[in-house]
């Protein structure tokens, strides 16, 4: 008999020896396999002719199994912030130990022979890719110059629109007239010196008060609805205290907020007896019933209604049936 073998494809022990490998479950399970692992080496070997060079994210470190090998192989080659496309894949189909590994692999499980050359590259493709590869780094700058010249580009656009925006503001105002430059000076003396008397005048000084305009004679279109101050209570344009300034009345009384710690284990405890269920021994028990202070319980006898000393003359008369009745059936 021949010894116990395991087949890592079909996943079971064979005791047939080497016809195992021949037998029709073990080829479909193997060509599965390769079909499986087929389409991820022709993307690779598309990459040959045209390396694609991107920029790197979280997931380029995807890694792939290799059948022939046994083992995981990284999917791209990264190296900084960048990354080739299938270019960890290819260097180890590239290489003599996969090669290696390859031929024996084919050998052991009888695999078909025109599916062999499709797991293997030869040297002469993968310094081909290489080359492809350099065209694609040269070309993946260009594009990156040219982002680089774009963005350039939008930055001077936006600092030229904001100076030109702060020239506008800076800008002197345009030259007045000939005509009304004359009069302009000899007004500004006129406020300066207006003010220059004002600030020489007392502080102190009753000024009569500033006659009401009449707003009706303003337009035909507005209405005038009256003074909207409040009597005996200004604003912050008459000198008042702002409203976000004044003190709360309320602030270190003793006027609770809320209910107090009481009330709030009692609507706990009543909270925890509404989930027990409403059929419970005692839960119809008459609590408006009035009990003296100096009652005290003699036995564990459970009651609905009434007082609980009331229920011992209904146990005593109970026992007193019993007693008699036991005392019959003796005699």
């Amino acid at each position: 008999m021949a010894p116990a073998q395991r087949c890592p494809l079909c996943r079971q022990t064979f005791f047939c020896g080497r016809g195992h490998v021949y037998s029709r479950k073990h080829q479909r399970q193997l060509k599965e396999a390769l079909e499986r692992l087929l389409p991820q080496v022709e993307a690779a070997r598309k990459a040959i002719r045209a390396a694609q060079v991107e920029r790197y994210v979280p997931e380029h470190e995807r890694c792939c199994w290799c059948l022939c090998c046994g083992c995981e192989v990284r999917e791209h080659l990264s190296h900084g912030n960048l990354t080739v496309l299938y270019g960890g894949l290819l260097e180890h189909l590239a290489s003599p130990e996969h090669k290696k590994a390859t031929n024996k692999f084919w050998w052991e499980n009888k695999a078909e022979v025109q599916m062999k050359e499709k797991f293997l590259v030869t040297p002469q493709d993968y310094v081909r890719f290489k080359k492809s590869m350099v065209k694609g780094l040269d070309s993946y700058e260009e594009k990156e110059d040219e982002v680089i010249k774009e963005m350039a580009a939008q930055i001077r656009e936006v600092e030229q629109s904001r100076q030109e925006v702060v020239r506008s503001v800076l800008e002197p105002q345009a030259v007045p007239d000939p005509e009304e430059g004359s009069s302009a000076p000899r007004s500004w003396k006129g406020m300066n010196s207006q003010v220059a008397s004002s600030s020489q005048q007392p502080s102190n000084l009753d000024l009569p008060p500033a006659p009401e305009l009449d707003w009706m004679e303003i337009g035909p279109s507005l209405t005038f609805i009256g003074h909207q101050d409040i009597p005996g209570v200004g604003n912050i344009h008459s000198g008042a205290t702002p409203p976000w300034l004044i003190q709360d009345e309320y602030i270190g009384g003793n006027q609770e907020i809320g209910p107090s710690y009481e009330k709030f284990l009692k609507e706990k405890e009543k909270q925890k007896l509404k989930k027990l269920p409403p059929d419970r021994v005692g839960a119809n028990f008459d609590h408006s019933s009035r009990t003296s202070a100096g009652w005290l319980p003699s036995f564990g006898r459970v009651w609905n209604n009434g007082r609980r000393w009331q229920s011992r003359h209904q146990f005593k008369t109970e026992a007193a049936a019993m007693k008699k009745q036991s005392h019959t059936e003796k005699s």
